[in-house]
């Protein structure tokens, strides 16, 4: 079949004995704008304050800790202490002698886990001052067994 010109079409319907549809092709036109997709919503716009001389910078650090009794106080103190003793012990076992970076990187970690544990103590957080200083016993062991 091959396609015909309105005019010829219209005079072989005519005279055609099997009738064709009339077919119209509607398609829709695209959006005209462009329309971006977030993946995230927009941050809301708030203007940045400098604190004025009365507020100062506010510098209060709150931790939640939760309640010991007087009994899992003092165990907690105990352990602390204990663990303490044993990771200064072994860090210094390592003084004066040469290390590796390996562990030189052990006894940063140690130190710095003593010094956490201490600051706990300090504000009474003898939770945190017990993990901190059982990561110190903890790493300041595999520092003496690798001397």
């Amino acid at each position: 079949m091959r396609p015909l010109s309105p005019e010829v079409q219209q005079t072989q319907l005519d005279d055609a004995s099997d009738s064709i549809p009339d077919l119209q092709l509607e398609v829709a036109l695209p959006p005209s704008t462009l329309v971006l997709a977030r993946s995230a919503p927009a941050r809301p716009r708030v203007p940045a304050s400098a604190p004025t001389q009365s507020e100062g910078p506010i510098k209060t650090k709150v931790q939640i800790a939760p309640q010991l009794s007087a009994e899992e106080t003092s165990a907690a103190q105990q352990q602390t202490n204990q663990s303490l003793g044993i990771a200064e012990k072994n860090i210094g076992a390592s003084e004066g002698k040469k290390l590796n970076a390996a562990q030189q990187d052990l006894a940063s970690k140690v130190r710095s886990f003593v010094a956490e544990a201490r600051e706990a103590a300090r504000t009474g957080d003898w939770l945190r001052a017990r993990n901190a200083a059982k990561k110190a016993e903890v790493l300041s062991q595999e520092l003496a067994g690798s001397l």
